[in-house]
């Protein structure tokens, strides 16, 4: 799931501090490098890369989709994260999916390891969690069957407790997540630090 990278339309937080061009730059940089790595992962298996967009139309999206190498675009449509989360998953699985990783496009540090663990993880467990540092989580992986609407009502979304509230719902509906290692997201000027590391 990504935003398109325009000046004053992504990473307002990380804007706040760097200003809205340069975040803009670093949006267009992490999305690069987040559907680069989910190329690795997902062709070896035969697994579809779909490529959710905020903030263009559906031929604008599309096209930009081609040039990062998605298999396929989907707008995000209207509403709060968790709408949009959900409407993913709905999507996915109406289409047929057996299983669905949603991730974000703010992980300097997302490799194929990682990511390939989970989608391995996906294949033996109904629900898959990649905490982030910052008390959210940056992959959610769902199987096909379970209910992904219980599990994302209610989450206050941007704040430390999207991870402890998740699990609190997963465990409401008899799911127990695995949790896979913590990655940390760029959303802030001093989340910038390890980066230029």
């Amino acid at each position: 799931m990504s935003r398109w990278p325009a000046p004053g339309r992504c990473k307002r937080r990380l804007a706040a501090g760097i200003g809205a061009v340069a975040a803009a730059r670093i949006q267009a940089r992490l999305t690069q490098h987040t559907l680069a790595v989910a190329q690795e992962v997902t062709r070896p298996v035969n697994a579809e890369l779909v490529l959710a967009v905020e903030g263009l139309g559906p031929r604008a999206a599309a096209r930009w989709g081609r040039e990062l190498g998605a298999d396929r675009v989907r707008l995000q449509g209207p509403g709060g994260l968790g709408l949009r989360l959900q409407r993913q998953l709905r999507h996915s699985f109406l289409e047929g999916a057996q299983a669905v990783a949603l991730i974000g496009t703010d992980l300097p540090r997302l490799d194929r390891t990682a990511l390939a663990t989970a989608l391995v993880a996906l294949t033996e467990h109904p629900l898959v969690l990649g905490p982030a540092i910052d008390g959210g989580y940056w992959l959610l992986g769902l199987g096909a069957g379970q209910p992904s609407a219980p599990l994302l009502v209610g989450i206050p979304w941007g704040t430390e407790q999207v991870w402890a509230l998740t699990c609190v719902a997963a465990a409401a509906l008899g799911l127990t997540p695995l949790a896979l290692g913590s990655q940390q997201d760029l959303d802030r000027l001093e989340d910038l630090a390890p980066w230029l590391r």
